[in-house]
């Protein structure tokens, strides 16, 4: 699964999830990357904005910024005026990246998905992560089941409009073999 959905609110694109171009998988292919669409998903920030939410330096910002309106990731909102008058264009997600199927691993053993997460559960500090683990033993049909309803359980949230009173949260669902 990609980052995860940007709610219709956001101009979130809409239809089949489907692999991403080669462009798209390198623009999502970065943990900073999708952290800025993380930040851009319910408010749209300036580049300076993205930068200072995220303690990096503005010009680095912009290289990914740039990245991710080039291939439809963010959308620029009408330019504004800053607080010294200065032009300033912000950012806002565009909900695209919810459609786009296996665009978490760049590299075998590669998750940026999972970098992105524990980036931003180390931001906000271990103590507000809520998390539980289950063990299962499937057979293969049960396991496409699980599979095919936690993906409609995420699509259906992912799709809600965005409530502007409700809390934000992020969500991270990893799998794995046992040995």
């Amino acid at each position: 699964m990609s980052d995860q959905g940007e709610p219709a609110t956001t101009g979130r694109a809409s239809g089949p999830r489907r692999p991403p171009t080669d462009a798209e998988a390198r623009a999502l292919a970065s943990a900073l990357r999708l952290r800025v669409l993380r930040l851009c998903l319910h408010e749209a920030l300036t580049n300076k904005e993205i930068a200072a939410r995220l303690d990096r330096n503005p010009a680095t910002v912009l290289h990914h910024v740039r990245t991710l309106v080039d291939t439809g990731f963010l959308a620029a909102e009408p330019p504004r005026r800053g607080r010294r008058g200065a032009r300033e264009v912000p950012y806002r997600a565009t909900g695209k990246s919810w459609l786009m199927d296996g665009s978490g691993a760049a590299t075998p053993g590669s998750d940026v998905l999972l970098a992105a997460f524990l980036q931003e559960v180390a931001a906000v500090g271990e103590a507000h992560l809520e998390s539980t683990r289950l063990g299962l033993q499937l057979a293969p049909e049960a396991l496409a089941e699980l599979r095919d309803r936690l993906h409609e359980l995420l699509d259906e949230y992912a799709r809600r409009p965005a409530d502007p009173a409700g809390e934000r949260w992020s969500l991270y669902l990893g799998m794995h073999p046992e040995r």
